[in-house]
């Protein structure tokens, strides 16, 4: 017959454990905030609520039930209450970072759930192990609000892994960049020039737009914006607004872009509407010295000489004309080919009385010619009396 006790052969068949040995065992009591398991072990193992998540909020109820079976590592045999402490959260945080090991050395794509926003970036769990991405590391563009991504499951890949440092970095960015670089390809391999394609305005800039035309992006030069004159492209598109556009040129990657379709070119059906001798009406875009330049529509200008304004002088066409003033004219030449159309105000008005005769020369002329014809008169009027007289005279005195 053994000499042992009852307590100790119940102690001899009972397992031995061990500081940082893996144990598994039985779910037989679940608090808020505590997990009791049956470890196979003389005592009980315990899992508190900060050895089992990272939330300090979460009701282990929801998460644990009684009879659940479950893996956990030993921190203390003997916590000072007779009973085992265990850790569920480092036992998987070490699954974890062997995971992520395993990702960094393959270069494999993770999935996770960013589960905090920092200052300098995003801190993602995989299998309860931490991963920081720096805030240069997120995007392919420039974030200023992180907090977009709070909750988000997001993708990346394992560019440092020092778990002794705590050091374990992921990049988002490099997915990004591959992954538009191949849209990108595809992209210019399905679109050419002259293609009406669908896109959605990215920026707005005093130049251009930029529209992401799905894997790259086009600029609409403010030129191409519209046949007519267009001033401020941000007064005329907003960010995510879309966009039906025309591929204009294609050079490399650069994507060219424009809202001006051949068949709505005002020029198309402008020599009608335009031909010489029709009175138009128009609005004064811009003033220089030689002439003003009226917008008869959006994309045809014309040109009102500053010598056609009015019949009077006209010095400079500011004199008379305001920008944005809209003025009646007539057509007096036009070239389809050249895009070139000239107007009269002057033709539309009265003509110019004919310059008064000069009145006061005729007195002049009367005057200078009177003393003319009293100096003959005066001159003759002494030479006949001296001739006769004399000869009269002389008669007498012969008798």
């Amino acid at each position: 017959m053994s000499d042992l006790s009852f307590e100790q052969m119940l102690e001899n068949s009972l397992k031995t454990i061990h500081n940082g040995e893996v144990v598994e065992g039985t779910v037989i009591d679940v608090k808020e905030d505590e997990i009791v398991l049956n470890i196979g072990y003389k005592a009980d193992g315990i899992i508190t609520r900060n050895e089992y998540t990272n939330d300090s909020n979460v009701d282990l109820r929801t998460l644990v039930h009684v009879n659940d079976t479950m893996e956990a590592k030993v921190l203390k045999v003997n916590d000072g209450d007779g009973q085992v402490q265990l850790t569920y959260k480092r036992l998987v945080a070490e699954k974890g970072n062997r995971r992520l090991e395993e990702a960094f050395n393959t270069q494999e794509v993770l999935t996770a759930p960013v589960v905090q926003v920092l200052s300098g970036g995003l801190s993602v769990v995989v299998d309860e192990a931490r991963v920081f991405i720096p805030a240069s590391l997120v995007s392919d563009t420039y974030e200023k609000n992180l907090e977009k991504y709070a909750g988000q499951e997001i993708e990346f890949v394992i560019t440092e892994f020092n778990p002794r440092r705590r050091r374990i970095i992921g990049d988002r960015k490099q997915l990004l960049v591959a992954k538009k670089a191949e849209m990108q390809r595809e992209l210019l391999e399905r679109i050419a020039v002259g293609d009406v394609v669908e896109g959605v305005v990215k920026n707005v800039t005093d130049f251009g737009a930029f529209v992401d035309l799905g894997g790259a992006d086009g600029l609409l030069h403010i030129s191409e914006m519209s046949w007519g004159h267009v001033e401020n492209p941000k007064k005329v598109f907003k960010v995510g607004e879309p966009l039906t556009v025309l591929i204009k040129d294609i050079n490399g990657d650069k994507i060219a872009l424009s809202l001006k379709f051949e068949d709505q070119n005002p020029w198309l059906t402008a020599g009608e509407k335009y031909a010489v001798g029709n009175i138009v009406e128009g609005r004064v875009a811009r003033m220089a010295d030689f002439g003003a330049f009226i917008e008869l529509e959006p994309g045809v200008d014309a040109l009102l000489h500053v010598s056609q304004i009015a019949h009077e002088h006209v010095d400079k066409p500011s004199d008379i004309l305001k920008t944005g003033q809209i003025i009646e004219a007539k057509v007096v030449s036009f070239d389809g080919a050249d895009h070139k159309i000239s107007l009269s105000m002057k033709a539309l008005q009265p003509a110019a009385p004919a310059p008064a005769p000069a009145e006061e020369e005729a007195p002049a002329e009367e005057a200078a010619e009177a003393p003319v014809e009293e100096a003959a008169e005066a001159v003759e009027a002494p030479v006949e009396e001296a001739v006769e007289a004399p000869a009269e005279e002389t008669a007498e005195t012969a008798e």
